[in-house]
């Protein structure tokens, strides 16, 4: 994955240049603030166990992957507090992601805020056949003593084991076993491990405009009451690049939508096989507005097809 993933480059870049938008995200932000403060952000269950989970989260590839003094870390930590204290809770990570373990284990010390969070990791596949030691060194950058969630990361053999995981559920070093795919050729083999293991979670590449999940993977997640959490709502950043100097439809209002991340993220979110989203950011005020999108209404099925044909009207 690169920067672009994120949209750190073009959402700031929407931000400045949309039409009439450089000050109306930067508003819609404040307003997501302010509204995060009275309302309580939406949440769902995880269907294996009914807990409720916040719908919108923090992805950390790239984003977090920064040095380790107080300054470094000063614009993660702003976006942990920002996550935290207003609704949100999941935070993914993943040993391949750089520094970014380290670094949210550094913050979450310092802050305080472990117990306020759904930490969620990965085991890269050189971990696979030894599960117990590659999530050793996770805690121990983590900073932790279990995570909520541990996922195998970027599955590829349909025929995947999950015992070792399931392992370390049993033991206690994780309350959540998962699967992970960003690569729609990977979703066959993703699909038939979830029909056949049953994961509690699924994280998956799914957008307004990569819509491939919904053919067979979700519909195969909803049928083993598999959680789904959504990596790549903004398709790698190219929505923000789609939306550049275009403004956003007056319709949005119609589902409380107030920015291009919420109009992206809601369209995610408006379908029921979702858990919750988890866009990356470094910037606090961008978290604010990502947060905002698990607030007040969403789309309903006809609104998600308007959606879709109208970022399609836009490339």
């Amino acid at each position: 994955m690169t920067i672009a993933d994120h949209g750190l480059l073009s959402r700031r870049s929407v931000l400045a240049l949309c039409a009439g938008a450089g000050a109306g995200l930067l508003a819609a932000a404040r307003t997501s603030a302010a509204a995060t403060a009275s309302s309580a952000l939406r949440t769902r269950p995880i269907p294996h166990t009914g807990e409720q989970l916040p719908v919108v989260g923090l992805g950390t590839a790239i984003v977090f992957d920064v040095g380790t003094t107080a300054g470094d870390e000063a614009g993660c930590t702003g976006v942990v507090r920002a996550l935290a204290e207003h609704g949100g809770a999941v935070i993914d990570t993943a040993p391949s992601y750089g520094a970014a373990e380290g670094v949210i284990g550094d913050i979450l010390s310092a802050t305080k805020l472990r117990s306020r969070v759904f930490l969620a990791t990965k085991l890269e596949p050189e971990s696979y056949d030894d599960p117990a030691a590659g999530l050793r060194s996770s805690l121990q950058r983590l900073r932790t003593d279990e995570v909520d969630l541990l996922q195998l990361h970027n599955v590829r053999d349909p025929n995947q084991d999950l015992g070792g995981i399931r392992a370390l559920k049993a033991q206690g070093l994780c309350r959540y076993t998962g699967i992970t795919t960003t690569f729609p050729r990977a979703h066959a083999a993703a699909e038939a491990i979830i029909q056949r293991e049953k994961p509690d979670f699924l994280e998956i590449d799914y957008a307004i405009d990569n819509r491939d999940a919904e053919k067979r993977v979700l519909p195969a997640a909803a049928a083993a009451g598999t959680a789904v959490l959504v990596a790549l709502p903004f398709g790698r950043g190219r929505l923000f690049r789609t939306a550049l100097g275009k403004p956003l439809p007056a319709w949005a209002a119609e589902f409380d939508c107030h920015s291009w991340a919420q109009f992206f993220l809601k369209f995610v979110l408006a379908n029921p096989a979702i858990t919750a989203a988890i866009p990356g950011t470094d910037k606090a005020p961008h978290m604010l507005d990502d947060l905002g999108a698990g607030l007040g209404r969403l789309p309903d099925a006809a609104m998600r097809e308007r959606m879709a044909r109208y970022v399609q009207s836009l490339g």
